[in-house]
């Protein structure tokens, strides 16, 4: 997992060797050119770079439209507006409807922090098929992000030793060489990316946004966003409230919390996600392979990751199952029950001494290809993070919380507790408490809670809400699993956020979709 201490919607989303100045995410000139003015040269997307994930270009759509990019200027820092520009990566798909009928852009963005929207929507495009009927469908790399100046910190072979690291220290001499670890990574990104650091704050991508509306050429922004997304639009709705149209907000960061309320909040929705697994292994599966009951299934599943604590297993050659690496790997199947199949194999795996699925799993949430290169995922999502959170945590202070923690989850607790020292001996300080987002006067913003989602728990939904605002916020609750509701292809969640985005339709607030 990217950041342990802020486990949010990395399974959606490595950098290349590029001239120093744009590892820094930088323009040398500045500029006096009016940026609301520009205009975008729409062209067919590129392969994707390491640090967007790597791959190929995206695929045509059904119809055979094809995606187009282009690269839209931003301010490096919007304190000083003509000063020194960035690149912001942008990707779209053509509405494929009447143009009479044409609302304008759909802007998604699909949370991390750190996730590359220019290769995510692509990856996820058809399933927006109604949506796009009257939106050009579009989404953007944020800065920090893939090829909009992307912070850079250690390279691939650094971040396969960081991943193999104990991230959960049972005494004086792992605590010693985590701190160090964390300090070495803070000061690496520092050493390689100064110049981005200070500027990837969420409110810096929220008015790179309402630039893009601008440039798109959008009176009011329309806005589809989940997980990290729904704390970016969130901050775009107070900015700028007369320019919000219809939004969506999937997946509901709690913008109410502290990083450790947050954390605290994910331990008990892992926690929860894990039980619901192994509940409809052994209620639904005549002989579960991990488990005669459910509380057998986790116990098993505790014993395991204490195993791998005193000694790994073979994961992926040369590299071993850890346990922290098997934790990364559980998490990150318990983001949609799709997943769970293969987390039932991954476990009836390492119970026989093979990791490799459990560590595939965890390569995927940490933005790895099979090729050993990485995403910048890490570096971008650790970098929003601690740009934005004033919290610096203490190995006494989390000593202090490891109780509550552990009460909240046998499996996951100690790992999401010591995360928050990722910001410890960050170079750029922290923004706030947590993000403002109250937006008297925007229009209602549907936002969607999902009661079995484990990263950004369904409690998150309704401070969202209310944090908007009367009449702002509508909440909408989907009794499913997972992280969020949409891609859920639950017909009842579709029918009201679709029914919104295209038709206007503002659901009751506190409607169900069972």
């Amino acid at each position: 997992m990217p950041n342990p201490s802020r486990l949010r919607a990395a399974a959606l989303a490595g950098t290349a060797v590029l001239l120093s100045c744009l590892v820094a995410g930088c323009g040398d000139d500045s500029t006096d050119e009016d940026l609301t003015a520009q205009e975008l040269e729409w062209k067919d997307c590129p392969t994707p770079s390491q640090a967007e994930g790597g791959g190929s270009a995206p695929s045509p759509l059904a119809n055979g439209d094809e995606w187009q990019c282009a690269t839209m200027k931003a301010p490096l820092d919007w304190d000083d507006p003509r000063g020194d520009t960035i690149g912001i990566a942008l990707i779209r798909a053509e509405a494929s409807g009447d143009e009479s009928r044409r609302i304008g852009s759909l802007l998604f963005n699909f949370g991390g922090p750190g996730g590359s929207g220019v290769t995510t929507l692509p990856a996820f495009g058809e399933e927006y098929a109604a949506l796009r009927t009257r939106y050009d469908l579009v989404s953007f790399d944020p800065r920090g992000v893939g090829r909009s100046a992307p912070v850079r910190c250690r390279n691939d072979q650094q971040l396969d030793a960081y991943f193999q690291q104990d991230m959960t220290p049972d005494d004086t001499v792992e605590r010693t060489t985590l701190l160090e670890n964390t300090k070495e990574f803070n000061e690496a990104c520092e050493e390689n990316s100064e110049k981005i650091l200070p500027h990837v704050r969420t409110t810096d991508a929220a008015r790179d946004m309402d630039l893009m509306r601008q440039v798109l050429g959008d009176r009011k922004l329309h806005y589809f966003g989940i997980s990290y997304g729904t704390e970016l639009g969130g901050v775009y709705a107070h900015l700028f409230p007369e320019n919000v149209g219809r939004a969506v907000f999937d997946a509901v960061v709690d913008p109410t919390q502290t990083p450790e309320q947050g954390s605290l909040g994910q331990a008990r929705g892992f926690q929860l996600a894990l039980e619901n697994f192994a509940e409809d292994c052994t209620s639904k599966t005549e002989d579960c392979p991990v488990g005669d009951t459910a509380q057998d299934v986790t116990d098993r599943i505790a014993r395991l990751l204490e195993d791998l604590d005193r000694k790994p297993i073979p994961g992926i050659f040369p590299r071993e199952l850890t346990q922290s690496a098997a934790t990364n790997g559980i998490a990150q199947a318990l983001y949609s029950e799709d997943f769970w199949e293969y987390l039932t194999e991954g476990l009836e795996q390492a119970y026989a001494g093979d990791g490799r699925i459990l560590m595939l799993l965890s390569d995927s949430m940490n933005g790895r290809r099979e090729n050993g290169e990485y995403s910048n995922i890490t570096a971008a999502n650790i970098s929003i993070n601690c740009a934005d959170d004033k919290a610096r945590y203490s190995v006494d202070h989390v000593e202090r919380r490891l109780p509550a923690f552990r009460a909240a989850s046998r499996l996951f607790g100690d790992f999401l507790a010591w995360g928050m020292l990722g910001c410890t001996d960050w170079p750029v300080p922290g923004a706030a408490d947590h993000p403002d987002v109250s937006a008297p006067g925007a229009a209602p913003i549907l936002v969607v809670g999902n009661t079995g989602d484990p990263a950004t728990p369904y409690e998150g939904a309704r401070r969202m809400a209310a944090a908007l605002g009367k009449g702002v916020g509508i909440e909408l609750t989907y009794r499913g699993q997972g992280h969020g509701a949409y891609h859920s292809k639950n017909t009842c969640v579709r029918a009201a956020v679709n029914g919104y985005l295209l038709d206007g339709k503002v659901p009751t607030t506190g409607t169900v979709c069972p």
